[in-house]
C-alpha cells in the first residue's frame, strides 16, 4: 500500500519524437491485439464470477486467478497507452500478460490478503456508482466505466479523454510536440478508470479516490510485484562460521 492509500500504481511515460502521422493508424496496427484481448477479456469475465463466489465463502481472491487478471489489465493498458486512450508511445507493445518494466507503460495492483465478504455484495455495483457517473462523462459513452470486462471499452471514447487525445494528435500531426498539460490530464482520467475498474471487478476493497492525480508518474511511483519463489525450491541456510574465525581456536 502506498502513501496515498491506493493499492493501484498507474505510469506512463511520455517518449519522445513520436511520429507525426502514425497515429492516425495505430488502429489498424492493434487488430491482432484486439483480437487477443476479446478472448483474454471473457476469460477475465468468467474467472472474475468464480473469484466472486471464493470471496464471498473465503475472503479471498485466488492468487492465480488475479495474476491472470492482472495481467489482462497490464495487457490492455499497454495497449491502451501505445493506442487512443493516450498516444503516448510509439513503441509496439509487447503480446505478454508479464509486467514489463522497461516499457513505457506499466500498472501493478497489490494482492489484497484479506477481502470482505459482505463488501463483494454491493461494491461492483451499488458503491460504484458515484465512480460510474463520473467516468461516464470522461469517457463519454460510459462503456469502460459500466462494463469493466469490454477490452474495446478501453480505447478511443467520445467524451473529454477522447477529444483531450484527438487534440493532441493534431496538434503532433502539424510538427508540434505532444502538449505536456494534455497529457498530464490524459494519464489522470485513465489512472482514475483503472483504480475503479480494480474496485469495480474486486481486485481490492479500497474505496477508489475521486481525485484526478495527473501526470504520467503515480503519486506513490511504480509498486514494484513481490518476488515469487518457485514450489519447492528452499532457502539454502547460511554457513555456520568456522573456529578460526570465531576465533575459538
Amino acid at each position: 500500500m502506498n502513501s496515498f492509500d491506493s493499492p493501484v500504481v498507474l505510469e506512463g511515460r511520455l517518449d519522445s519524437g513520436i511520429s507525426r502521422a502514425l497515429w492516425l493508424v495505430k488502429w489498424l496496427l492493434l487488430i491482432p491485439h484486439y483480437v487477443i484481448l476479446l478472448f483474454l477479456w471473457i476469460a477475465f469475465a468468467v474467472l472474475t464470477v468464480i473469484a466472486w463466489f471464493a470471496i464471498l465463502f473465503t475472503g479471498r481472491y485466488p492468487r492465480a486467478i488475479f495474476d491472470f487478471n492482472l495481467g489482462v489489465m497490464r495487457w490492455t493498458w499497454r495497449v491502451d497507452y501505445y493506442g487512443y486512450a493516450a498516444l503516448g508511445t510509439d513503441t509496439y507493445p509487447p503480446f505478454t500478460l508479464e509486467d514489463v518494466p522497461d516499457y513505457p507503460a506499466r500498472l501493478h495492483i497489490a494482492y489484497p490478503e484479506h477481502l470482505s465478504r459482505g463488501l463483494v455484495l454491493v461494491k461492483s455495483w451499488l458503491l460504484a456508482i458515484p465512480h460510474l457517473m463520473v467516468l461516464a462523462f470522461f469517457l463519454g459513452s460510459g462503456l469502460y466505466a459500466t462494463q469493466g470486462t469490454d477490452a474495446i471499452a478501453w480505447s478511443w471514447g467520445s467524451g473529454i479523454l477522447g477529444l483531450l487525445v484527438l487534440f493532441a494528435g493534431v496538434v503532433m500531426l502539424f510538427g508540434r510536440r505532444y502538449p505536456q498539460g494534455i497529457f498530464d490530464l490524459v494519464l489522470g482520467i485513465d489512472r482514475w478508470a483503472v483504480r475503479v475498474a480494480a474496485y469495480v471487478c474486486l481486485m481490492t476493497d479500497t474505496y477508489p479516490p475521486f481525485r484526478l492525480d495527473q501526470g504520467g508518474s503515480d503519486p506513490a511511483g511504480l509498486v514494484p510485484p513481490e518476488p515469487s519463489m518457485p514450489s519447492g525450491e528452499a532457502v539454502a541456510p547460511e554457513p555456520a562460521p568456522s573456529p578460526v574465525e570465531t576465533g575459538q581456536l
